[in-house]
């Protein structure tokens, strides 16, 4: 029966997921204002870049409102897919689009000195470091479906919102610290990253036949063996691309770089 209590609990979900899209609203007309200023300029920005962060915030938007979000309220196989669009591939699509590059090429020289030394801050050190962002990525999500949370936030507002955003944001932080598109002044060695993101998709993996195994308090078993399938599965694809990518770029990096002829004295 559909009653007053069920209709709060709706309209209170849809205005959270109103809430958790308008960032990513505000992140797309950024972005392409910066991409016109930069065309203006007589920078055009690469086209594949500019289809890469709409394709992501495209992601990104499906998962906190619409269909895949209005269902996953009370699904938990369409929260999950919800978690996958939201929290692996629209980062792995944003970073690929170079946001922080773009926008460093279109400000000003005065606004540009500060976003560099913010980008060499001691927090930006500790915020983008590979194990931290691992922490607060596949730990966050070891916390969410592990504890009372998952349920906690189907009834909290707030909690709803924050959750959302923390997933995007880990997962943004995540990619961004194992692949480097963007400048990055605390580089770390491919070695070390290599070691972090094995062990952190191992625990993504794990993680997966956990919920298959254990359902979150609150969801049918049926739902959590299909999200724990989807999360398995469906993450591996992204993490294949993702680990592409990473590799692409050890391998571009140990290249040995040829040596320019010199023609001097011929």
């Amino acid at each position: 029966m559909f009653n007053s209590q069920h209709m709060v609990h709706s309209h209170g979900s849809l205005g959270a997921d109103f809430i958790a899209m308008l960032p990513f609203i505000f992140a797309l007309v950024i972005y392409l204002s910066a991409v016109i200023k930069s065309a203006h300029s007589g920078k055009n920005w690469p086209i594949y870049r500019i289809f890469m962060w709409l394709i992501g915030v495209f992601c990104a938007l499906a998962a906190v409102t619409g269909p895949i979000a209005v269902h996953a309220h009370h699904d938990f196989t369409a929260h999950m897919l919800g978690h996958l669009l939201l929290g692996m591939l629209a980062p792995l699509l944003m970073v690929l689009a170079a946001p922080m590059t773009l926008i460093l090429r279109t400000v000003n020289v005065r606004l540009a000195r500060r976003l560099s030394l913010i980008l060499r801050s001691k927090f930006f050190r500790f915020a983008s470091s590979p194990l931290i962002t691992s922490f607060f990525n596949i730990g966050g999500l070891w916390l969410l479906y592990c504890s009372t949370l998952y349920q906690e936030m189907q009834n909290n507002f707030a909690l709803h919102v924050v959750i959302h955003i923390h997933i995007f944001l880990a997962g943004y932080l995540f990619t961004s610290s194992m692949i480097y598109i963007d400048p990055s002044p605390h580089r770390t060695s491919f070695l070390y990253r290599a070691i972090v993101c094995a062990t952190a998709l191992s625990g993504h993996g794990i993680l997966a036949k956990y919920i298959y195994a254990h359902p979150p308090v609150g969801v049918p078993a049926e739902q959590s063996k299909m999200a724990g399938i989807f999360m398995y599965y469906g993450g591996d694809v992204v993490e294949l691309v993702f680990i592409i990518i990473f590799c692409y770029q050890w391998y571009k990096s140990a290249r040995p770089v040829r040596a320019v002829p010199s023609y001097e004295g011929q």
